[in-house]
């Protein structure tokens, strides 16, 4: 149960980061997770690729250009850091709370909510001691359509890839900033809700996987705009704000050395998305086809 709620923990910022509104009159020439940070007194480009956090094998690819640009960058930086322990620690710190979910329910509540889970393959009593962000996690299993010995993890294959040929390591946050907002966003009153949604996470995720693999940003655009999974407030807890966080670190991190950046791909688009918010302070941004 830990290992699937691990699991579902770093697929649910994958969805979270999906249902932001994407840019409008998104065309052809945008059809990129790849892209290129210039001027603003860079002396090398920086990149910055979107990112499906796990996908199943048989739709995981990592396209030629996004290696090319690893390659060519010095340092490679992730959501959180993966490779300090420190912040693996704080992941099983997020797993467990203070006070059991069941004694924050009503007896009915608790009974329809052990109901709810059974169609996650689990109980009330088995996750009882966990966190509802822990427990909120276990939407975006739904959203995993392959056992967990068949999954892959987009920044880890370029984690691995990054340390092989020793480039330094770092994160945009910490792993406490994003148990922070996800809590913040879902309590557990939604997270209950969240969980009733299962079967159209499935499907949303089933969609968002074909237009993640073409790059497609009109057809993300039209499916990332569910308020089901996603309302104003939670919008700017999940992704504004932390957006507007990284914008502030990214010029040093890029001043410093050419640096990759590998966030989830809803982190890109939008007023409020990483493309517009760099664009504000001056960078040149642009869509990479091929390097």
């Amino acid at each position: 149960m830990k290992n699937l709620l691990k699991l579902g923990f770093a697929a649910l910022l994958s969805l979270s980061s999906m249902t932001i509104n994407a840019q409008r009159n998104t065309n052809s020439k945008d059809n990129s997770l790849l892209w290129e940070v210039s001027g603003n007194g860079l002396s090398k480009p920086s990149y910055i690729t979107g990112t499906f956090h796990i996908l199943c094998s048989k739709d995981f690819e990592i396209k030629p250009k996004v290696w090319d640009a690893l390659k060519k960058s010095e340092s490679f930086v992730m959501e959180i850091n993966y490779t300090d322990q420190n912040e693996m620690a704080s992941i099983q710190k997020m797993m467990t709370a203070d006070k059991k979910i069941s004694e924050q329910l009503t007896p009915e509540q608790a009974k329809n909510l052990d109901k709810i889970l059974a169609d996650y393959g689990t109980n009330l009593k088995n996750v009882d001691s966990h966190s509802s962000t822990a427990l909120y996690s276990l939407v975006a299993t739904k959203a995993i359509p392959c056992s967990q010995n068949e999954v892959k993890m987009y920044e880890i294959e370029l984690l691995k890839t990054a340390l092989q040929n020793k480039k330094s390591v770092s994160g945009l946050e910490k792993v406490d900033d994003q148990t922070y907002a996800i809590s913040q966003a879902y309590d557990l009153k939604e997270t209950i809700s969240q969980l009733k949604l299962g079967n159209e996470y499935a499907i949303a995720a089933k969609k968002m996987t074909e237009a993640f693999k073409n790059e497609n940003l009109k057809d993300l655009d039209q499916l990332i705009k569910n308020p089901k999974f996603m309302n104003k407030r939670q919008e700017k807890l999940v992704l504004t704000d932390r957006n507007k966080k990284w914008a502030e670190k990214m010029p040093e991190m890029m001043k410093n050395q050419s640096s990759f950046f590998a966030v989830g791909s809803g982190h890109l688009w939008g007023e409020n998305g990483l493309i517009n918010l760099l664009k504000a302070k001056g960078y040149t941004v642009k869509p990479v086809s091929n390097l």
